[in-house]
């Protein structure tokens, strides 16, 4: 009975210390787990690629938002509607590419608190008799397909209207503003002005509207039900409340943000 009752007594030590192990194992694994974030590499300042890495504003701003969080993660160009479609296939954890938040996304997507105000904005060559969005009444307007420059265009010249020119992506819809292919541009204002400032030698102007346009708001975007949007929305505030996103902000925009604006919203 004595030998008996030791062999017990080794087999549940060592079925205990297996127990243990194997929590261990899984503990580690979870931290050593690496996320993978979609973007689309075509849209400076926010995400283009430098060198094959993807570098910009929504680079750095990740950047400090994973570290915060804690997580380790890798940055994969998809292009842009690969990327909702990688999300709902669970091949990237997340996105982040300047994404609008907008009624029509939430409801297939979760999203992070808002993390940057913009509106649309229209580029046209020099010379031009457009002034404001209603003057493209009648124009040839391009816009990269799939986002709110899309809808904002639709919104003034109507949603089945042929004279909006779709492109994959902005870069795209730019070239054919300066091949004279349409007669105007769409897009966020960061992207637009930015463009404008940094290729004086195309003499394109940049046209703010803000009567037809209203503000948007960027956001990280998760598949629906994703509970790694919890963890990365406090890591998004806490990175904006920190001073870090103003930090990061002035460097790319040399201005300082609206932060009251996002937390407002």
């Amino acid at each position: 009975m004595k030998l008996k009752s030791k062999i017990v007594s080794i087999v549940s030590t060592l079925l205990l210390a297996a127990s243990f192990a194997g929590c261990s194992s899984s503990a580690s694994t979870n931290e050593d787990k690496v996320i993978t974030v979609g973007t689309d590499a075509a849209y400076a300042p926010f995400e283009y690629l430098e060198k094959g890495k993807v570098v910009g504003f929504d680079a750095d701003f990740l950047a400090a938002v994973m570290e915060e969080a804690g997580i380790k993660y890798k940055l994969k160009n998809t292009g842009w509607d690969p990327l909702f479609a990688s999300l709902n296939t669970g091949e990237i954890d997340m996105g982040i590419s300047a994404i609008t938040i907008n009624d029509d996304r939430k409801k297939t997507y979760d999203f992070s608190s808002p993390y940057f105000e913009s509106t649309q904005m229209i580029m046209v060559k020099e010379g031009s008799p457009v002034k404001n969005a209603t003057d493209l009444k009648g124009l040839k307007v391009g816009v990269q397909n799939g986002t709110t420059g899309q809808a904002a265009a639709e919104q003034i010249l109507g949603e089945k209207n042929e004279k909006i020119a779709k492109y994959e992506s902005n870069v795209l819809a730019i070239m054919a503003l300066q091949n004279g292919e349409v007669d105007a541009v769409v897009a966020d204002n960061t992207v637009v002005e930015e463009y404008v400032k940094n290729n004086p030698e195309n003499k394109l102007v940049a046209i703010s509207d803000k009567d037809n346009f209203e503000p948007e708001y960027y956001g990280l975007m998760f598949k629906k039900g994703n509970k790694l949007r919890k963890k990365m929305d406090a890591a998004v505030q806490e990175v904006i409340a920190n001073g870090t996103y103003a930090d990061i902000y002035k460097k790319w925009f040399k201005t300082e943000p609206n932060v009251e604006a996002l937390k407002q919203q």
